[in-house]
C-alpha cells in the first residue's frame, strides 16, 4: 500500500519465534497453567520423546522462558519445569496474537 496513512503495526507483531513451533508453544501452555510440571508429565502429556522434550525445553530456557531445575542423581533424579514471568507474558501475548488472527 502507498500513502500517506500512518504506518500500522503488523497484525502478526505479537508472536513469538520462540513460540512458533508447536511443541515449545505446548509447553508454555501447561507451564502458565501450573506451578511447576516434572519431566515425566510432560513428556507424557504431549506425547514426545525424553530427547525432543530437553530440546525443546532447552530452547524455552535459553529465551528466558521457563527455568529447569534438577534434583537428586541417578534413578532418582527429578527435572523440574517452571515458567518465568517474561514466559508467562510471552505466551500470553502469543495467544492473545493468535486468537485475534482466528477471529
Amino acid at each position: 500500500m502507498t500513502g500517506s496513512h500512518a504506518p500500522q503495526t503488523s497484525a502478526l507483531a505479537g508472536l513469538d519465534p520462540a513460540l512458533n513451533a508447536p511443541k515449545r508453544l505446548a509447553i508454555m501452555a501447561v507451564l502458565t497453567g501450573a506451578t511447576s510440571a516434572d519431566f515425566a508429565f510432560l513428556r507424557d502429556h504431549l506425547g514426545v520423546s525424553d530427547s525432543d522434550l530437553s530440546k525443546q525445553a532447552g530452547a524455552l530456557e535459553a529465551a528466558g522462558y521457563l527455568t529447569i531445575s534438577k534434583s537428586g542423581r541417578g534413578r532418582g533424579s527429578t527435572t523440574t519445569y517452571k515458567a518465568t514471568r517474561a514466559g508467562r507474558a510471552a505466551y500470553t501475548r502469543h495467544r492473545d496474537t493468535l486468537r485475534a488472527l482466528l477471529g
